[in-house]
């Protein structure tokens, strides 16, 4: 009997574990698709404001354009911004090649960096890698002497590189690395150095953003150099110098080089624009930094002349000038720009290598460079000549192209000698070319068929699952891998796994919120994916700790728009208030935030993490805007109108203040300050009071020096949360 009980009792037993393993499994499902949830909300909000941020540099470079176009030479608005869209200046580049000359740059004996002798060696190359791993820096002589030997390489490379696999080698494909030399690095470390048997294609993006961007080109460079058959580098929409601007590029070389930081600017600028567009691997798999779309002729971006698109962002519209102004224009460019804010140190800007090669002073009058020319003309064209052909043969074998020297010197013929560019007729810019660039830098897939403008990013455009059928049937691709955009694990495939977005820097938004990849792939074209998160901190993180410490880092960016959004938002909530009770339902809440912010956000989902409280459905819209509390500047700094504008328009201010510093020294007259804020006015369409800028310059000159430091007076007015302090 007392068997017979236990046989009963045993499978009760098990009734009852098999149903609380259930209501276990029943809260783990839940509790993840919660914070599967909150991850996904993050996720939005961070690539909304980034997105809104590229759209909103678009919109500002779109009006300095206008401005070139519509104002008059003369006008003081156009006047500012000129200098920016000198890129296209018809200057030979034997002209620039004196100008980069790195000869005259003495190397002190206390200096502990890297020394590179040329041509490079792997074991140079290794040995940049290791110093950048201890932090040093490498000297300004030896950087302009990569920088410029890279420049050589990058002038005969083809828009399109056709790279192949085979049975003893992989090919590795990076995605975006934006200035973050730990996952450079922890790649190398994972997957070993570049080499002939290891080949890597980089896809673009190397800049900006991170802290250590310019040590990311150097050591690609470096590798490009011993291996121009193993190292291939595509150009990202983030290699330009006008988005340098603003993302923080300019900023990091202007700090490591004080004293050379221009030079190394222009040569950069000058690289960026002869980066090749893609890559074909095996002729089946095509690699592009951003996407395509419904027009993306692989035939016209074979054939363009890359280096004329030295920003994306603009149709460049190139003439040439007579010989003796392009010698000049160089020259007066430069000095120009330094008479503008150091008085007369043209000649310190204009060193070459040797006495002989120094451009004419001040003095020298165009009639007498005319002149040198005109004797000289024959044999130094026949010794040009001579050179190039020479130049052309050794990188030719040194790159292993197959191209015969005249196929070769026609790719370079406008990069060799513009000689013959005064009778060429003016160039008009070809919309449909500069399409197909914007369209392979700046451009994301989307699920639905078709192809639309990006509206999001504000350049490029979306396109469907249908596009990438069409064009890659029509090119025998079986592939896309692109950029561009962050996934949260490195990488994403859409379109029915045609399309694949490779992303390799880690924790770009915050640490724990994404992890980089990189694809190996061999001779079967199989992407294999490789994850990696660089950080040590998100590696000891639980799921729910990781997804704890993003969010607040997004809706703490998100508070600073809305905090920068305050007086439009309450003009936006009082419409919904007729009555002025000060109380609103959610909806309009909600209807009011999007439509003042537009970041296609749910609102509804976040009203609880904004801090906002309801009652019956509704909310105290004047309350809730007291809650987004930021630490403010000095009471004597405050005018709420221009503060409030300088708090919207943080980076668009930013960018232009280094547009309008051409000397890069980092400081700003008082009348430049005045200037900056009165562009920034037109820009936006608004009203700035003269006396509140004064003011403001007067307040914040601090050492009453009568010249503003432009570091200084954006970290004096970057936001920052209250809670963020004990």
């Amino acid at each position: 009997m007392g068997c017979g009980m236990v046989k009963t009792a045993a499978p009760r037993g098990k009734k009852r574990a098999m149903k609380a393993a259930l209501l276990i499994q029943r809260w783990y499902r839940q509790y993840v698709a919660r914070l599967e949830m909150r991850r996904r909300c993050t996720w939005n909000i961070f690539q909304s404001i980034e997105y809104a941020g590229e759209q909103d540099q678009i919109k500002l470079y779109n009006f300095f354009g206008y401005l070139m176009d519509h104002f008059t030479p003369a006008s003081s608005e156009r006047s500012l911004i000129s200098h920016i869209f000198r890129e296209n200046d018809v200057v030979r580049d034997t002209e620039w090649e004196r100008y980069f000359c790195y000869k005259s740059i003495e190397v002190p004996d206390g200096y502990h960096g890297p020394h590179l002798t040329f041509p490079m060696t792997f074991c140079e190359a290794s040995k940049l890698v290791e110093a950048f791993k201890h932090k040093q820096l490498l000297h300004a002589r030896y950087v302009l002497q990569l920088l410029g030997e890279a420049w050589k390489l990058l002038r005969i490379l083809p828009n399109i590189n056709y790279v192949s696999t085979c049975h003893s080698k992989e090919i590795t494909i990076c995605g975006d690395l934006h200035g973050q030399l730990e996952d450079l690095l922890l790649v190398f470390y994972k997957n070993g150095l570049p080499s002939s048997e290891k080949p890597y294609v980089w896809n673009g993006d190397f800049v900006d953003r991170g802290k250590s961007s310019m040590e990311i080109l150097l050591i690609l460079f470096a590798f490009l150099l011993v291996y121009p058959n193993g190292v291939h580098l595509n150009r990202g929409n983030h290699e330009d110098h006008i988005v340098n601007l603003r993302y923080g590029f300019t900023k990091e070389v202007l700090g490591k080089y004080r004293v050379h930081g221009k030079k190394i600017l222009k040569l950069l600028q000058k690289i960026f624009s002869w980066l090749p567009l893609a890559t074909v691997i095996d002729g089946k798999v095509l690699v592009v930094h951003g996407g395509i779309s419904d027009t993306t002729d692989l035939n016209i971006i074979a054939r363009m002349e890359r280096h004329k698109y030295v920003s994306a962002l603009r149709p460049p519209k190139r003439s040439h000038p007579s010989a003796s102004s392009n010698r000049r224009s160089l020259h007066h460019t430069e000095e120009g720009e330094e008479k503008n804010h150091q008085g007369t140190r043209a000649d310190r800007r204009w060193e070459a290598c040797s006495p002989a090669n120094r451009a004419p002073g001040p003095g020298s009058g165009s009639r007498h460079s005319v002149q040198r020319r005109s004797i000289h003309g024959v044999s130094t064209m026949s010794r040009r000549s001579e050179a190039v052909e020479e130049e052309l043969r050794r990188r030719r074998q040194q790159a292993g192209l197959s191209q015969s020297l005249n196929e070769l010197r026609r790719l370079v013929s406008s990069s060799s000698s513009d000689d013959d560019a005064s009778d060429s007729e003016p160039q008009t810019p070809d919309d449909d070319e500069w399409k197909q660039m914007v369209d392979i830098l700046w451009s994301d897939p989307m699920a639905q068929d078709g192809c639309e403008p990006n509206q999001v990013r504000g350049g490029g455009c979306y396109w469907g699952p249908d596009v990438t059928e069409e064009v890659l049937g029509r090119h025998h691709l079986q592939l896309l891998i692109r950029s561009h955009e962050c996934k949260q694990d490195g990488y994403e495939f859409c379109h029915n796994r045609r399309v694949l977005t490779i992303f390799s820097a880690s924790n770009y938004y915050e640490v724990g919120s994404n992890r980089g990849a990189y694809i190996r792939m061999g001779p079967d074209l199989v992407p294999h994916l490789n994850q990696y998160q660089s950080s040590q901190t998100c590696r000891t993180l639980t799921l729910r700790q990781s997804v704890g410490r993003t969010e607040r880092s997004a809706l703490c960016a998100l508070r600073e728009q809305l905090f920068a959004h305050k007086s439009d938002l309450l003009a936006a909530f009082q419409q919904y208030d007729p009555n002025n009770t000060g109380v609103i339902s959610l909806k309009h809440w909600a209807s009011a935030m999007e439509g003042v912010l537009k970041l296609g956000l749910p609102w509804r989902v976040l009203r609880s993490q904004l801090g906002t409280s309801t009652q019956d459905g509704r909310l105290d819209y004047r309350e809730w805007i007291q809650e987004l509390v930021f630490t403010e500047p000095k009471p004597e700094l405050s005018n709420a109108n221009i503060l409030e504008t300088m708090y919207r328009n943080h980076s668009n201010l930013e960018t232009i203040f280094r547009i309008i510093d051409t000397d890069h020294s980092g400081l700003l007259s008082f009348e430049e300050f005045r200037q900056t804020w009165k562009l920034l006015s037109s820009h936006l369409k608004t009203e700035i009071d003269d006396e509140a800028i004064a003011d403001l310059a007067l307040s914040i000159d601090f050492n009453k020096d009568g010249s503003i430091d432009i570091n200084e007076f954006m970290e004096a007015f970057r936001l920052v949360a209250l809670t963020a302090h004990p």
